[in-house]
């Protein structure tokens, strides 16, 4: 057989269905890790207890092949349930022991497993080595020929071998026949060789077309194929020699020994990325926009990632502005959506082969969202900084603007009123001895121009401080209503007096919302309203002018939201062009 001239084991058998199941409790593991070292002691069991025979060293080797596979196996299938490439290494472990312990038995069909399934393990081995970036699974026609040309192997050609064979203790030798036996021989070797040579094929064109993410994760494969091929050496040159290679045959072994260890860290190599994300976590408080991709490509070890930010529905752009396209179907890229407050800011275009580990995406996916959050707030916090500031200038220029129109209006007006009343008086002393009549002129005069002076400051303390709202913002606003060169009513919802800082703004709305109606709106009638909606407090004046107020023009209204902003309130304008004006300030009640 094909067996004899190479690697020679076997598997004890368990019931595949126990290896379908996941969630397994601690009990499972424990009975298959007893099976394992039951059976790896089995194996070794010749070699330990040999009766006088002589132990080859290269036995020893090969029997700890499937404890080797098995372990690591084990390991790997609890560590990654969701992969079933563990479950495939521990198949492959046990059926390097299949043939071993069969041998061991002198029942004739115990013998006769022990002489057909020596290259058991060839068949989940090449299913392992085409399958470790699908997690275990069979998706391609290629694969399954490939798996297919050894099951043919084991299934037919196997069985018709030892038909033909007349091998040394081959009960099922029923027509013993050199010729045909060694024709069969050859189609065993050819198959077998045809299997492990395409799967190699398979697994360098795969190599060469990945990506290097992808090559990293294909590197346990290249060491499988790698070892096939010895095999398929093994096969060709003890055809063509008639002899093993014992240096070929070390070499084979020890490789097989080693490789499940390469194939357990392909497996965990999740795991060991990780610990990466631990530095990118602590990073992300002072992460630079143009930094963020740097760090999440290094992350998930794939320098080809790509972030692209949600620019208009359905379309993406990197930092740079230019368009990210997102992969197809049957592409070697992946994408993964981020997330904020439901609606998707930003992908990650990374390599497919990282989809093997799902929840080092979602990490990296996750810490991507922490960053763009951040650079979101950031960003926030600079634009209200940026409007804290401006505000505070219009506060101040509008505080010193104030101050010089008060000054102003003391100087044109009172001012100048109190000095002609002063010259009046004094006239009015000179005059009185001499003409009482005119005297009495001059008074009348001084007390118009008092009441004038009167009037004025009155004026002037309203600007600063309304008297009326002492007695309630209902009653301001009537007042400020009745002034009103455009009619106005007032509608005010019964309620507990508002705060005195809300009414100051409330009061300053409305009075420079109607001072506006009066200047620019061509109004026949305006409407004042102050209700509750909730925590705040609502006043809304409203006029069926032209409409068409811009709220970034004028320094009135500029000064109006900063004031209303200030106590955490929010002032909108609605002004579309002939349709009235609705001045709208929402301030807490």
């Amino acid at each position: 057989m094909a067996s004899e001239t190479a690697f020679a084991g076997g598997q004890a058998r368990t019931p595949t269905h126990r290896f379908a199941r996941s969630g397994h409790g601690p009990g499972f593991w424990l009975l298959l890790w007893a099976v394992a070292l039951a059976a790896e002691f089995g194996a070794l069991v010749p070699m330990l207890f040999p009766n006088g025979a002589p132990v080859e060293a290269i036995d020893v080797a090969f029997r700890l092949i499937g404890g080797s596979f098995a372990a690591c196996g084990l390991i790997a299938w609890r560590r990654r349930p969701d992969n079933h490439s563990g479950l495939l290494m521990t198949i492959t472990g046990f059926a390097f022991f299949v043939s071993p312990l069969v041998s061991q038995l002198t029942w004739p069909p115990a013998q006769v497993v022990g002489l057909w399934l020596p290259d058991l393990w060839v068949l989940f081995f090449v299913v392992l080595v085409l399958t470790f970036l699908t997690g275990g699974r069979v998706r391609t026609t290629v694969d399954r020929v490939l798996a297919g040309a050894v099951l043919l192997e084991l299934v037919v050609l196997a069985p018709l071998f030892l038909l033909f064979s007349g091998v040394p203790g081959n009960p099922v030798a029923i027509w013993p026949h050199e010729r045909l036996a060694e024709i069969v021989d050859v189609a065993q070797r050819g198959t077998l060789l045809a299997a492990v040579t395409g799967t190699a094929a398979v697994v360098a064109v795969r190599w060469r077309s990945a990506s290097t993410p992808g090559r990293r994760a294909l590197a346990p494969g290249v060491a499988g194929a790698a070892c096939l091929l010895l095999f398929g050496w093994l096969l060709v040159a003890q055809f063509l020699t008639g002899e093993k290679s014992m240096v070929l045959l070390w070499i084979g072994v020890c490789s097989l020994l080693t490789v499940p260890i390469v194939f357990l860290a392909g497996l965990l190599r999740s795991r060991l990325a990780r610990g990466g994300l631990a530095g990118l976590f602590r990073g992300l408080r002072t992460l630079r926009p143009d930094d963020l991709r740097g760090a999440l490509a290094k992350a998930l070890g794939d320098p080809d990632l790509v972030v692209g930010y949600v620019t208009t529905p359905g379309a993406y752009a990197d930092l740079d502005g230019h368009p990210v396209t997102l992969p197809g179907a049957g592409t070697s890229r992946s994408v993964a959506g981020v997330e904020r407050d439901g609606s998707r800011v930003a992908v990650l275009v990374y390599d497919r082969s990282l989809d093997d580990d799902p929840e080092l995406v979602e990490a990296v996916t996750a810490a991507a969202t922490i960053a763009l959050e951040n650079q979101h707030l950031h960003t926030e916090a600079r634009r209200r900084l940026a409007e804290v500031e401006h505000s505070r200038e219009r506060i101040i220029a509008a505080g010193d603007a104030e101050r010089r129109r008060i000054e102003r209006n003391l100087h044109d007006g009172a001012q100048q009123g109190l000095v002609t009343l002063a010259m009046q008086l004094s006239l009015i002393q000179r005059q009185i001895r001499r003409d009482p009549t005119d005297a009495e002129q001059l008074v009348t005069s001084a007390s118009d121009q008092l009441a004038r002076s009167l009037a004025e400051l009155r004026e002037l303390a309203r600007g600063i401080h309304p008297a009326a709202l002492d007695q309630g913002l209902d009653v301001a606003l009537e007042a400020l209503a009745t002034r009103s060169p455009v009619p106005a009513t007032v509608s005010y919802a019964a309620g507990p007096r508002l705060p005195q800082p809300i009414e100051f703004a409330a009061y300053f709305v409305a009075s420079e919302a109607l001072a506006n109606v009066a200047k620019h709106a061509r109004a026949g009638v305006v409407t004042v309203r102050v209700l509750r909606e909730g925590p705040m407090a609502v006043i809304e004046i409203a006029d069926d002018g032209i409409g068409g107020v811009d709220p970034a023009a004028g320094s009135g209204l500029r000064g109006l939201t900063d004031r209303v902003e200030a106590l955490r309130g929010r002032l909108t304008v609605v002004s579309p062009a002939g349709g009235g004006t609705v001045v709208r300030a929402e301030l807490p009640a």
